[in-house]
């Protein structure tokens, strides 16, 4: 059998894209149209698939590398013809909201701010002509038609170059360019972000334009990509949920105390466990009591979660992301540490997949070890609570004779009310805190 080189196809007017997941290694057997990695432009990311069925031989690029058009992805020892289709265009799909994430979001995730994510990137082309009778289809081929599913572009959004409006796969093909481009909006990501970001489409009066430069000396600097995904989700965020922040104060005297001769146990064992480990911990019990706060609205239902994945705000170089701890309920505290500790060594790094900062049920933001008292943190939808934390102080507690110092713990809940109301609220952050006080509680 010939060894063959995939390469990427052409991906658009674009000098270079990040290698963001790698879906394949060493060994693996796949299949003609089969998915190899994701790439990601500033404005949208993309699978590339193989040409050409047979196995892998050998990966060119790693996570984190950037590709471009010629760019070899891995050399495959081939099993039958290439793709006429695929080694055309790669299957491209536009970067949505997750859980979840992110871009996140979070972190865009996420999400991502909390969660690196955003919402469906848009097409190129103007939309199809809507003098053509089209008897609710736009004029094109099966062929066609699966081609464009595959790569999730809206067809009736294309215009047809082809007699009487018919839509080539060249039409397609220069549709999907443009998302990468980002040089237009499909109708979805026009419902969801305002003309201009100015507010208009509010009923808002316009943003302020001022020329800041008359006044006094300025530098310019772009945003960066995570502060642009995670910028738009918290926007939307913050303006459709209607949010209610509660704060508490959790006593963790015994707790820290628990905790430091935990790491000195462990010393050897190279994993330190954080306060935020026995958060985690603590909120999963929680939101098995209170089931409304792991859970999401679907229209008008609300769609209860009986998974406990949860997401932590990490601070990046650049920018904030939100690395997501699957199953938490099954995992003890020093797995839940050590899993912390990998998740955000890679977020620093950016080397995050897409998997790793989606599908959180509910989020928790640190501050712990900065400062602070309280904040309101931004709900990540989908999700409908999330838990802010700020750094523990020494308090005098009144226990009834004297005041004795106390490690408290400050705690902001803000949660969606649409779904939860404010004795739910208020129940959930003291049952939180009988659990910070006594961990012991955990286990019942």
């Amino acid at each position: 059998m010939a060894l063959v080189e995939v390469k990427v196809p052409d991906i658009g007017d674009f000098d270079e894209v990040a290698v963001i997941e790698l879906m394949v290694k060493v060994g693996d057997a796949i299949k003609a149209e089969q998915s190899l990695i994701t790439v990601e432009s500033d404005k949208a990311s993309m699978e590339i698939p193989s040409s050409a069925a047979g196995v892998v031989k050998e990966l060119r690029v790693k996570l984190g590398d950037k590709v471009k058009q010629g760019s070899v992805v891995l050399v495959l020892e081939a099993s039958g013809a290439p793709s006429a289709q695929t080694a055309a265009l790669p299957v491209a799909s536009p970067i949505t909201t997750t859980p979840a994430s992110v871009v996140a979001l979070p972190p865009v995730s996420s999400q991502v701010a909390a969660a690196v994510v955003v919402a469906p990137v848009s097409s190129a082309a103007q939309a199809h002509s809507p003098g053509a009778l089209t008897l609710g289809l736009p004029h094109a081929s099966p062929s066609v038609r699966k081609f464009a599913r595959e790569l999730g572009v809206p067809l009736e959004e294309v215009k047809g170059n082809g007699p009487k409006g018919r839509i080539s796969q060249d039409d397609v093909q220069a549709f999907t360019k443009a998302v990468m481009a980002g040089s237009t909006q499909t109708k979805a990501q026009a419902a969801m972000a305002p003309a201009g970001g100015d507010g208009a489409a509010l009923g808002l009066i316009p943003w302020p334009k001022v020329d800041f430069a008359k006044f006094g000396p300025i530098e310019r600097k772009e945003m960066g990509r995570i502060k642009k995904i995670s910028g738009a989700n918290l926007l939307r965020n913050a303006i459709m949920i209607p949010a209610v922040t509660n704060h508490d104060d959790a006593d963790i005297t015994d707790l820290e105390a628990f905790r430091v001769s935990t790491n000195k146990e462990n010393e050897k064992s190279g994993v330190k466990v954080t306060m935020l480990a026995f958060l985690i911990k603590a909120c999963v019990a929680a939101l098995k009591k209170y089931p409304e706060f792991n859970s999401s609205l679907d229209g008008d239902a609300i769609v209860y979660k009986n998974y406990w994945h949860i997401g932590f705000a990490a601070d990046t170089p650049n920018g904030l992301m939100v690395p997501v701890i699957k199953d938490a309920d099954k995992k003890g505290i020093l797995q839940i540490s050590q899993e912390m500790g990998e998740l955000a060594k890679k977020a620093r790094e950016g080397k995050l997949s897409p998997a790793e900062m989606t599908g959180a049920t509910f989020t928790i933001s640190s501050l712990g070890g900065i400062g602070g008292k309280y904040f309101t943190p931004i709900i990540n939808a989908p999700e409908v609570a999330i838990m802010g934390v700020c750094k523990s102080t020494h308090e005098p507690v009144w226990d009834g004779k004297q005041f004795v110092p106390r490690l408290m713990l400050p705690l902001s809940l803000t949660w969606d009310h649409r779904v939860i109301d404010g004795a739910a609220a208020a129940r959930f952050n003291a049952y939180l805190g009988q659990i910070l006080g006594d961990f012991r509680r955990v286990l019942l």
